[in-house]
């Protein structure tokens, strides 16, 4: 990797926050052609890789087929021990006081390493049933997330509005985090910008050009500002991170290169129908066509011809993601959650040559003194055994999560 264009950069922004993806919907190398059903086993893989590769955390998504989050989150806490776990919930299906308990036993157990994405859905699959306009939508979220956040600061709760109604509500046992872990949410309409601003610590958007996203945090700003109050960034996306630009854009046409034009016309028709703002902006960036995906320098709309959500990826050599990266940090971003097919292979990858171009140690990757890394699944370490013939330095590795079998 020759290419030190991101060099100067480097020292003049620390590195971001770096979170990845738990696959609670299947897995596989192309999109379309999923080869790994979601499997506890497997995701446990992915979550302590993430783990022991040194990610800050990992985002479980919620919606279609996946596991439900809390479930998994509970299950994958107890087997790691500093990830944190960016959990979905969605007002209307899961009532503010049940939330509230079930959020802070899971903060509770984790150890304080509990995140919050609040979904408000685009419409009535993502609310199984519920019939409610885009307005009503962001109103229970709002409604919603005032209660939410009262319980869990541990006030008792009366509430009487359009769609809550609560006579003294409580969540009695308190989270670690106070006053409560921190809340995330996206939304590109109007009334997401609006919640965003009055409710939660950090607002995500999915990954459009530095210019759409920066106006989107500008509106957000100004809103919290009202309030009396400021929020945080981050961004969602995907990534193709390879040791030349060549093989990285060579990879990115071979994940969809088993997709039929029939089946990316008929998915570019149903996420205009879905009534969110955010998937029509991703939608837009592809039309529906592969003729033009490359969007920005180290930008790419490819994911989005069919996959809902999050659409775009980064995709290029590890400098070169890496300067991409740090034009989104000048605009505020401090945290990007990123995902790569497959999720378990990927994650290694990212961390092996994302991570050095943004002066990012990883624990499994980065020699420590006096040690010398060998092919095996442990280090080997020139240090002083204990009574168990294991080397006293090497057991305090493994006893602190950064060596574990995965």
């Amino acid at each position: 990797m020759s290419d030190s264009s991101a060099a100067p950069f480097a020292s003049a922004l620390p590195s971001p926050e770096l979170y990845w993806f738990i696959p609670s919907g299947g897995d596989g190398h192309r999109l379309g052609q999923p080869t790994r059903p979601a499997s506890f086993p497997y995701l446990s893989q992915v979550a302590q890789a993430a783990e022991v590769l040194g990610y800050d955390g990992v985002l479980l998504p919620t919606g279609g087929t996946n596991e439900e989050t809390l479930v998994i989150a509970s299950a994958l806490s107890s087997l790691t021990r500093h990830l944190r776990f960016l959990v979905a919930l969605r007002p209307g299906l899961l009532s503010p006081v049940l939330a509230a308990r079930l959020t802070a036993s899971l903060d509770r157990i984790s150890g304080g390493r509990v995140n919050l994405n609040i979904v408000s859905g685009s419409g009535n699959f993502d609310f199984e049933g519920l019939d409610l306009t885009q307005a009503e939508r962001y109103e229970l979220t709002a409604e919603w997330l005032g209660v939410f956040r009262a319980l869990l600061r541990g006030e008792a709760v009366t509430h009487h509005g359009p769609h809550l109604q609560l006579t003294n509500g409580r969540a009695p046992l308190p989270s670690v985090q106070q006053p409560h872990p921190p809340i995330y949410f996206g939304g590109s309409s109007q009334p997401a910008l609006a919640v965003a601003g009055e409710h939660v610590d950090v607002y995500l958007s999915w990954g459009e050009r530095p210019e759409q996203v920066a106006e989107k945090f500008a509106q957000v700003q100004a809103h919290a500002a009202q309030h009396g109050r400021t929020v945080r960034f981050g961004l969602r996306a995907h990534i193709i991170v390879r040791e030349t630009e060549d093989e990285a854009w060579a990879a990115a046409d071979d994940l969809i290169a088993g997709i039929s034009d029939e089946a990316i016309a008929q998915a570019h028709g149903a996420f205009l129908a879905s009534g969110s703002e955010g998937q029509r902006r991703q939608s837009a960036l592809n039309g529906g066509t592969r003729e033009s995906l490359r969007v920005g320098p180290n930008l790419w709309a490819g994911v989005g011809l069919v996959r809902g959500g999050a659409g775009t990826a980064f995709v290029g050599s590890a400098q070169n993601v890496a300067a991409a990266l740090r034009e989104y940090q000048r605009i505020g971003v401090d945290t990007f959650i990123l995902s790569g097919y497959p999720h378990l292979e990927e994650a290694y990858r990212t961390a092996e040559l994302l991570f050095p171009a943004l002066g990012r140690p990883s624990p499994a990757l980065t020699p420590h003194a006096g040690q010398r890394l060998s092919h095996t699944s442990t280090p080997t370490l020139g240090a002083a055994r204990n009574e168990a013939g294991e080397p006293q330095a090497e057991r305090e590795l493994v006893a602190a999560g950064r060596f574990r079998s995965i």
